[in-house]
C-alpha cells in the first residue's frame, strides 16, 4: 500500500525521492541550508505571492457578485508557480495547467489585460473566446491550455524537442495536476521526454485532490514522483510550500535542461485550501481538519516569517504593501470593466492569415446586420 505519510508531506529518507525542504512549517530556515534565492528575489517573491493571494479573494468576491461568471483560485498553491516563474529566463516557454496562469504576471503580462481574460470583455487579448482562468500570451511565452487533463503534457515535451532539434537554449515548463498522472498523455509525454533527453521540466502540483477525487484513487505509488523515475526521468520531491524549497530544485532543473542535461519531474506537495474553483463545494469530499493542516503550511505566512527573520520585512512595511497590492488591483478592475464585449466580427480574426472570400461575405454580412436589442 502507497505511504500516506508521505503523501501528506512528511519526509520519508528511505524513498528513492525523499522530500526536500528548506523552511520549516514555521518559515524557519533548516540548520546547514543555504538559499539559492537571494533577499532580493525572496522578497519580490513575497509581493507576487501576496499579490495572488489578493487578487483570489477579489475575483471570488466579484464572483459571488455575479461580475465575473467563473474563477479558478490559486489559494494556497502560490509557492510553485511564483518560484518556477522566477526560476525561468525570459525566453523559455510555460504550458499551464489550471493554477499557473500567475506565471504571465511575474513574466511581466500586465495585470488588467490578466483580469479582462477572466470578464471576457474587449480588454482581453483572447477576445472573450476562453473560459475564464485560461488566460495565456504569446507576450509573456506561456501557452493556451485545456480543461481536458494533461493535454499539454506531451505538447510541452514536443516544444523542447523542437528547441533541442534547433539548438536552442530553450527550457519549457511543462504543469499537471496528480490527476494528470492517470492520462494516457501523462505515459506518453515522459516515455518521449525520456526517450529522447529532451529539455523540459515536467512539474505535478500534488494538492491530493483531482477535483473531488483524493490522491489514493489515483495511484498506488508511493509519490507521484516515482512515476517520474520509472519513465527513465530524474525525479524529485519538494515542500510546494516553501517557496525557497521550490525554487531551488525548479532552478536547478531549468540549469539541467538548458545544458543539455535532460528532463527532470518534479512532484510538489502542496494543497489547495479553498475550492476547485468557483464552482465547487470542498466540504462535500474534504474534511475540516485535513485543510486545518495545510494551514499551518501556509507558504505566504512561511516566507514572510523567513524574511522577517533576515530583517527584510516587518509589520509596518507588509501592512504598506497590501494597501498597494488592494490599490493595484482595484485599479486594475476598474479599468477592466470601462470596456464592454469583443466586436462581433472578431469571430473571424485568427483562423486564416488571409480570410476567404466566402467568409469575408458573411462578416460583411455581419456588420450590416442590427445587433440585438437589450432586454436589461
Amino acid at each position: 500500500m502507497a505511504d500516506e505519510h508521505a503523501r501528506d508531506g512528511e519526509v520519508d529518507s528511505a524513498s528513492p525521492t525523499p522530500l526536500f525542504k528548506m523552511l520549516g512549517d514555521d518559515g524557519a530556515l533548516a540548520a546547514g541550508r543555504v538559499p539559492r534565492a537571494s533577499r532580493e528575489i525572496a522578497l519580490r517573491a513575497y509581493r507576487e505571492l501576496k499579490r495572488l493571494r489578493v487578487l483570489d479573494a477579489r475575483m471570488m468576491l466579484l464572483q459571488r457578485q455575479g461580475r465575473i461568471g467563473f474563477y479558478g483560485t490559486c489559494t494556497g498553491q502560490e509557492a510553485v508557480p511564483i518560484a518556477s516563474a522566477l526560476a525561468l529566463a525570459p525566453s523559455d516557454w510555460v504550458f499551464q495547467a489550471l493554477r499557473e496562469s500567475s506565471m504571465m504576471l511575474v513574466r511581466g503580462f500586465p495585470l488588467a489585460k490578466y483580469i479582462a481574460q477572466i470578464f471576457g470583455n474587449s480588454h482581453d487579448d483572447l477576445k472573450g473566446r476562453m473560459q475564464p482562468s485560461h488566460m495565456s500570451s504569446k507576450s509573456v511565452n506561456q501557452v493556451s491550455w485545456s480543461s481536458c487533463i494533461g493535454t499539454q503534457i506531451p505538447q510541452a515535451v514536443g516544444a523542447a524537442w523542437a528547441a533541442k532539434q534547433r539548438k536552442e537554449k530553450t527550457v519549457v515548463l511543462g504543469f499537471m495536476g496528480d490527476g494528470a498522472t492517470s492520462e494516457a498523455d501523462f505515459h506518453a509525454g515522459l516515455t518521449f521526454a525520456g526517450v529522447f533527453h529532451v529539455p523540459c521540466v515536467l512539474v505535478c502540483q500534488n494538492n491530493h485532490w483531482a477535483i473531488s477525487v483524493p490522491a489514493a484513487r489515483q495511484t498506488a505509488s508511493a509519490s507521484f514522483a516515482m512515476k517520474g523515475l520509472a519513465y527513465g526521468v530524474p525525479s524529485f520531491r519538494v515542500d510546494g510550500n516553501d517557496f525557497l524549497a521550490v525554487y531551488e530544485v525548479v532552478s536547478a532543473a531549468a540549469e539541467r535542461a538548458r545544458t543539455g542535461e535532460g528532463p527532470s519531474f518534479i512532484e510538489c506537495l502542496t494543497s489547495r485550501i479553498r475550492a476547485h474553483s468557483s464552482s465547487d463545494d470542498p466540504t462535500r469530499y474534504r474534511s475540516q481538519e485535513e485543510v486545518d493542516v495545510w494551514l499551518k503550511r501556509d507558504p505566504v505566512q512561511r516566507l514572510k516569517s523567513y524574511l522577517e527573520s533576515i530583517g527584510a520585512l516587518d509589520d509596518a512595511a507588509d501592512e504598506k504593501l497590501e494597501k498597494e497590492l488592494n490599490e493595484e488591483i482595484s485599479q486594475a478592475i476598474t479599468e477592466v470593466e470601462r470596456h464592454g464585449p469583443p466586436e462581433r466580427d472578431t469571430i473571424f480574426d485568427d483562423v486564416y492569415a488571409t480570410l476567404p472570400w466566402h467568409l469575408d461575405e458573411q462578416r460583411e454580412e455581419l456588420r450590416r446586420s442590427p445587433t440585438a436589442p437589450s432586454h436589461g
